[in-house]
């Protein structure tokens, strides 16, 4: 039990079913649907549609989603709802072009969007509410207004030099050049709009028609290369895929297969199952065997995970008991090092949210824009805010994540789900951009090996190794801190918070839900 003299918060508890997300708001939507008969599935619809209004920083339709779906008493079904390239995308273009990397706020950061591709087959297959309802809050605070919360209004004034180079941005996203500050009142009329199409007449009021031909001249005006037909291709993108998994302390770890990076995830914890990492280690020494792991696992996404029809090792090579064994001998508990592949070849914003309704069926949920507020092209006529997850992409042939026509780009947005003896017993997911993977590590470790429970495993202080330099939160102390740069890490204390979770443990013991959500965003745990 924590500390009940030092400020936190306790984890939610509820018998019926529960709901948690990084926003009140989107809390509160899902959980009145819930409270309504809805499942899982519409609930989790509600929750992010409500989040594409109110965190427009994080989310949006104009994205792309990933879900793991646990029926009640069934096997887990990965869903992924990540955009394609325009078929005119092909790396020597781009070069003739001028290009040598693909920027956040470039045409051609911009895939097909996926997230509602993926939405109606999640609602069409496994809702049981209508879609006017699952709407129905998200509608109104688009049309009508939400006060602006303090974790966004702080984003949010971070990147209004940003948004205020695009036209359409500036119009909707600033009021006299700012960011709306915390209280104040926003509103995305035409949002609201298009959340109507859609619950009407589905995914093709989204892809094909006047909202598809408005977003393609944007892009097309801007020097993009998409056409009708990318788009119209896009609305049948979204597909299901066989999870993929890991075992870790005796449970089982389940991801979205590639091109997300929870093969990454896995990787770290096959390489931590290795080592006793109790409650008493102390914490300098954890956060290194963290770090450490991080590194080999995170040179191996960068160089092998892609789309899943071009990766040149398949998932079960990554995760073999070989590969694991060759990367933990290459991990020093003494000394900071630099990660090396398995074998050497020859010569950043995002949303998530978890449910479980009464029936004890459970999804983990992410939905993503990819940068603070994607590419910030916001399409004037549409009022569709387009992601950046293009900027993924390499521009280098041969590269197994280079860019090609149709092809999905290496993903950071990674739901998990957490099974024992073939029952779910946790929907988590953490945010943060590329931090995802090590923070599903981390999270899983603070519960498994610790003893945290749900609230606390998440509250646990984060750091985070990647490019060369280990970024720790202010949270973590001095002596800890001298010991890590001792072990010859570069540490430098994080300038925001690292990352985001949610989950949602489900306590077969006494039959009850444990809901944690962080106290890094504004959001909530709640149940009934």
């Amino acid at each position: 039990m924590r500390d009940l003299f030092r400020p936190g918060r306790s984890p939610m508890v509820a018998p019926n079913a529960a709901i948690a997300t990084s926003h009140p708001l989107s809390t509160s939507a899902g959980l009145q649907v819930l409270r309504e008969g809805g499942n899982a599935v519409d609930a989790a619809l509600a929750a992010v549609a409500v989040q594409a209004v109110v965190d427009t920083h994080m989310t949006g339709i104009g994205g792309d989603c990933f879900a793991l779906y646990a029926p009640a008493g069934g096997e887990v079904v990965a869903i992924n709802g990540s955009g394609r390239a325009p078929e005119a995308a092909t790396v020597a273009r781009l070069r003739e072009l001028g290009l040598t990397e693909i920027a956040q706020t470039s045409p051609h950061a911009v895939t097909v969007p996926g997230a509602i591709s993926a939405w109606m087959k999640l609602h069409g297959d496994h809702g049981s509410l209508p879609l006017d309802r699952l709407f129905r809050d998200a509608i109104h605070y688009a049309e009508n207004g939400y006060p602006v919360s303090p974790r966004v209004a702080h984003d949010w004034a971070r990147q209004a030099e940003l948004l205020a180079k695009d036209e359409g941005a500036a119009e909707v996203l600033l009021r006299d050049g700012r960011a709306p500050r915390v209280g104040e009142t926003h509103a995305q009329p035409k949002l609201g709009a298009r959340l109507r199409e859609i619950a009407r007449h589905g995914a093709k009021a989204f892809y094909t028609g006047a909202v598809a031909e408005s977003m393609v001249a944007r892009l097309r005006a801007l020097g993009g290369l998409h056409t009708l037909d990318d788009f119209a291709a896009g609305m049948d993108s979204a597909i299901y895929c066989t999870p993929i998994s890991t075992n870790y302390r005796g449970y089982e770890v389940v991801e979205c297969p590639p091109n997300g990076q929870g093969v990454a995830a896995l990787m770290i914890l096959n390489i931590l199952d290795g080592f006793e990492l109790p409650a008493s280690m102390p914490l300098a020494e954890r956060i290194h065997l963290h770090a450490e792991a991080t590194k080999l696992a995170y040179h191996h996404r960068d160089a092998l995970v892609a789309d899943p029809a071009h990766l040149p090792h398949p998932v079960e090579t990554l995760l073999s008991d070989e590969t694991t064994a060759i990367l933990r001998r290459r991990l020093s508990r003494e000394r900071a090092g630099m990660a090396t592949l398995w074998h050497e070849p020859e010569h950043q914003d995002t949303i998530y949210l978890c449910v479980v309704d009464r029936d004890g069926n459970a999804i983990s949920f992410i939905n993503s824009i990819f940068h603070a507020f994607g590419s910030t092209r916001l399409d004037p006529v549409s009022g569709v805010l387009l992601h950046s997850r293009g900027a993924s992409f390499r521009l280098a042939e041969g590269h197994p994540n280079a860019i090609a026509p149709m092809k999905r780009p290496m993903h950071t947005i990674i739901p998990g789900m957490l099974r024992k003896a073939g029952r779910t017993v946790m929907p988590f997911g953490v945010m943060g951009g590329h931090y995802q993977a090590a923070g599903h590590a981390a999270f899983l470790s603070g519960m498994l090996d610790q003893g945290l429970d749900v609230q606390e495993a998440i509250d646990a202080p984060r750091a985070f190794s990647f490019d060369g330099v280990l970024e720790v939160e202010p949270t973590v102390d001095t002596a800890t801190l001298e010991r890590l740069t001792a072990l010859g890490h570069k540490v430098q204390i994080a300038g925001s918070p690292i990352g985001g979770a949610q989950a949602i443990w489900i306590d077969q013991a006494t039959g009850t839900l444990w809901g944690g959500s962080d106290p890094r965003k504004d959001g909530m745990a709640l149940g009934f």
